[in-house]
């Protein structure tokens, strides 16, 4: 019996995961991680830009942070955490979950540990893909 309920549980963890992640607006799948740290999946040949897009969608669509508020690079790009076979960047809104002193950084690049850009900073790589009425 508790194998049967052990198998069930297993089977359920991956959904509960995957129902809990988020689509940014250029399409990147950025998963929660626990307290103030999300990981941006790289995908669709997005490059540094589009990965900073989509942690500043998550983080005032789905967290609620303000434009103010500055994001770090907890894990630079390279092996996924939440999934194998997966590239991903690991972020967090908090400078002391950080292992090095914070950066502040006005390059989009996500291949150094603990640079940050604010959000606003971050959003305005997202305004290629808002549709405006007028594009229509």
């Amino acid at each position: 019996m508790r194998s049967i309920l052990a198998a069930a549980i297993c089977a359920t963890v991956p959904f509960a995961a995957h129902a809990q992640s988020y689509e940014a607006i250029n399409g990147l799948n950025v998963i929660p991680l626990g307290g103030s740290s999300f990981e941006v999946i790289e995908g669709r040949g997005e490059g540094p830009s589009g990965i900073w897009c989509a942690a500043a969608s998550y983080a005032q669509d789905r967290v609620g942070l303000s434009n103010s508020t500055r994001l770090y690079i907890k894990t630079p790009r390279g092996p996924s955490i939440s999934g194998a076979g997966r590239t991903g960047v690991v972020f967090t809104s908090d400078p002391n979950d950080l292992p090095s002193p914070p950066i502040k950084s006005y390059s989009i690049s996500v291949d150094q540990q603990s640079i940050g850009l604010t959000i606003g900073h971050s959003i305005q790589y997202c305004q290629d893909y808002i549709i405006e009425l007028n594009d229509l």
